[in-house]
């Protein structure tokens, strides 16, 4: 078989780009102030992505998404995106949590963006304040709204807290049957030093689903493709809707997927904190180096990573 394919005999195509661990939200499950993030001078530079990307794309990467921390604080993502643009790629996207993204997104698009996964964990702007730490969630629509304006494909990530956000479902299910987006709820993952203190805040994917459903709204399950992290359903109203059930539902199997850190380190799971450098790596080094990498992917979810969400690249 040929291209990247791991032990498992999982065929990788899809790359997640860490551009930064600095994020400009003070979230509540992910940020924490004494963690050391990567500093700019450490950032790997837009020709050092762009041939990194290169070489995975000549072994079979085709899908490339751009994360963070939040990556419109790195003031070259332009040329990021217009590198990695030029390259081969059948999908090229970025996630975010829109707040600084709108004035970006036409150059962005013009430079070879293809679809925009946004962050927004609720539409009430008192607890989005709480959530988040900050006051903005009016830009958040707004670039939004902007992005379907222009034509790009929009996912729109949710996640619920218990006790905080978990009553706003239905109102997100007729937001992605209102505005024509997709709209995924996303399981809290056990992810960072304060994972045991959140678990509280846990809701599983299947509670939100018989919530939709007891509300009466009719669901149309859709094919899942191989890889594919998240179960989707078509609403009566004509919206999608769908899960990335991490916790209850883990995906690791079919996990088709490399991490690629903003310092350079390249990783097998979003769970695991082990990883090897590729930065500077000879061509001679490459092959060994990723068949290392590929070795390290786990066929079983990992119970938690105790290292920060804005570490690892969401």
């Amino acid at each position: 078989m040929s291209g990247l394919v791991d032990p498992q005999g999982r065929r990788i195509r899809k790359l997640r780009i860490s551009l930064t661990e600095s994020c400009n939200l003070h979230c509540f499950h992910c940020h924490r102030e004494d963690a050391l993030a990567a500093a700019p001078a450490d950032w790997l530079s837009p020709e050092e992505i762009a041939a990194i990307v290169a070489r995975l794309a000549a072994q079979g990467v085709d899908q490339v998404r751009l994360t963070g921390g939040e990556p419109t604080l790195r003031p070259d993502l332009h040329e990021i995106v217009a590198r990695l643009g030029r390259l081969s790629l059948r999908r090229l996207g970025i996630t975010s949590n829109g707040l600084l993204l709108g004035p970006l997104l036409p150059a962005l698009q013009a430079a070879g963006l293809h679809n925009l996964n946004l962050s927004l964990d609720s539409l009430d702007p008192v607890r989005f304040e709480r959530i988040t730490g900050a006051g903005e969630q009016g830009r958040v629509l707004e670039t939004l709204a902007q992005a379907r304006e222009l034509g790009l494909e929009v996912k729109l990530n949710v996640v619920l807290f218990r006790g905080i956000n978990d009553d706003e479902a239905l109102a997100f299910v007729e937001l992605a049957e209102r505005r024509g987006i997709v709209v995924r709820f996303l399981e809290l993952m056990r992810i960072g030093p304060d994972h045991e203190q959140n678990r509280r805040y846990y809701v599983p994917a299947a509670e939100t689903l018989a919530r939709i459903r007891q509300a009466g709204v009719r669901l149309r399950a859709l094919r899942r493709p191989t890889g594919a992290t998240a179960f989707e359903y078509r609403t009566g109203g004509g919206g999608r809707i769908g899960f990335i059930a991490s916790e209850s539902r883990p995906f690791c199997a079919t996990c088709s997927r490399l991490r690629l850190s903003a310092a350079g380190v390249l990783r097998s799971c979003l769970m695991r904190e082990d990883g090897l450098s590729v930065r500077g790596l000879a061509a001679a080094e490459w092959p060994e180096a990723v068949a290392r990498v590929l070795s390290w992917k786990p066929v079983l979810r990992p119970g938690h990573v105790d290292q920060p969400m804005v570490r690892i690249g969401g």
